[in-house]
């Protein structure tokens, strides 16, 4: 039976294909040193997916050093509130607001967020709910991880229980689309997934042999295109009827990077996501729109339109070590109630990392 490409991780009651489906199990080693978990994939069992997504997840809480480091430029910007609410008195409360609004703006939360935060603040003070500035501070982080939470909650990936399960990869030139693919193969590989790459990006010439050296760096197989300007859907065709055949796990497919306003190449993802689901019912499980964190809030019309063209089910945001507008993760899940799945907050192959939304909120407000 066909899956939606949205089909859960966490299926409350899948069918029973004892053959058909994955195991992931934990199999511990033990050295004098170190206590290490491995994985192993079992084609007999059921469970892989939904137990993969809760260790990247856990993982992510783990390594929130990361986070909190790559967004220090963002920190920074908002670190003023703590200044501002340090003398805090009720009679200045329209004062204080008014700052703490700019400042917001200025991060790029948007306007809608911000002052939909800023008002809600303003009625538990004259509630007399809030007392203090520090109360202030907690509310307002309470705030924007309660919008995140609700709005883009669904952060670990999607992938169903059919294998394989398929990640298309898309959006604009220049946003780290090939690179984010590499990283998040880098890190799926680490777990024990058996990955295969798709090297759709068949308009941008060094883009297929840039995606060859990630696929020597992490170790995995690669589907290439077998002619000059061969059709990307042509290349995802053939790389996931691979995937099926010799038992991957995951096939990771790269698009073209296209501008949201070129629709005769915004056609041609509705192309690739069609003979995708020809080869596996249900596919991609996975559409990740690579957004540019340093455009700010410039990264709405974008993902507007991808979304309305195939339906994006998530967002990478890259570049967010560079840019002190951290606040447009808040504004883009707000704004179109997707979650952002995993963050870029460095160059390092290990700099992709799971979005976890208090990890998030604890990292640019001190």
């Amino acid at each position: 039976m066909a899956t939606p490409a949205h089909t859960s991780l966490l299926l409350s009651n899948p069918s029973p294909q004892p053959q058909s489906q994955l195991l992931f199990t934990a199999r511990r080693s033990v050295s004098a040193h170190t206590r290490a978990t491995r994985f192993k994939c079992s084609a007999s069992q059921t469970g892989f997916f939904s137990r993969l997504g809760r260790l990247i997840k856990e993982k992510a809480k783990s390594d929130v050093e990361k986070v909190f480091s790559g967004f220090s430029k963002t920190r920074d910007n908002l670190a003023v509130i703590d200044e501002l609410l340090l003398y805090w008195n009720l009679a200045e409360t329209d004062r204080v607001l008014d700052e703490l609004e700019e400042i917001l703006l200025v991060a790029d939360f948007g306007p809608k967020i911000t002052i939909k935060i800023v008002e809600s603040l303003r009625e538990d003070i004259l509630a007399r709910k809030l007392k203090s500035g520090s109360e202030i501070k907690d509310a307002l982080k309470s705030r924007v991880l309660d919008l995140l939470v609700t709005k883009g909650n669904k952060t670990e990936l999607q992938l169903g229980f059919r294998k394989p399960a398929v990640i298309m990869i898309i959006g604009v030139n220049g946003g780290g689309k090939t690179t984010s693919l590499g990283k998040l193969a880098y890190r799926l590989k680490n777990e024990g997934v058996k990955i295969l790459m798709a090297a759709g990006d068949t308009f941008r010439a060094a883009a297929s042999d840039q995606l060859e050296i990630w696929a020597e760096r992490t170790g995995c197989e690669i589907v290439v295109a077998e002619e000059e300007k061969a059709k990307a859907s042509s290349v995802l065709s053939r790389a996931v009827k691979r995937g099926k055949e010799e038992g991957f796990d995951i096939v990771l497919c790269d698009t073209s990077g296209r501008l949201h306003t070129n629709y005769s190449l915004m056609e041609e993802l509705i192309a690739c996501k069609k003979v995708v689901g020809k080869v596996v019912p249900g596919a991609p499980n996975e559409i990740l729109l690579v957004l540019d964190g340093t455009t700010g809030l410039n990264m709405l019309p974008q993902a507007r339109e991808f979304n309305e063209v195939v339906g994006v089910t998530g967002f990478i945001l890259t570049k967010l070590d560079g840019t002190a507008r951290g606040g447009c993760v808040v504004s883009v899940v707000d704004e179109l109630g997707i979650p952002v799945k995993f963050v870029g907050v460095g160059e390092g192959v290990e700099d992709l990392q799971p979005f976890d939304a208090e990890a998030f909120v604890n990292a640019i407000f001190t």
